[in-house]
C-alpha cells in the first residue's frame, strides 16, 4: 500500500461525514484530542518516574 492522495482523504472525510454527521464530529475530535493528551501524558510519566523527596527532620 501506497501513501495516501488528496483524492483517497477527501473520500475517507466524505465518508466520516456521512458516517456521524456534521454536530458529532467535533465532539469526537474533543475526545480524541483528550486521549492522545492523556496519553503522552501517561507516556511522559513513565519515562521520568517522580522523584521521592527524604524527610529531613529527624527525631
Amino acid at each position: 500500500m501506497g501513501r495516501f492522495g488528496v483524492t483517497e482523504i477527501i473520500v475517507i472525510l466524505v465518508i466520516v461525514l456521512l458516517l456521524f454527521g456534521g454536530r458529532k464530529i467535533p465532539e469526537l475530535m474533543k475526545g480524541l484530542g483528550s486521549g492522545i493528551k492523556e496519553f503522552k501524558n501517561a507516556s511522559k510519566d513513565e519515562q521520568n518516574p517522580p522523584v521521592k523527596k527524604e524527610d529531613d527532620t529527624k527525631i
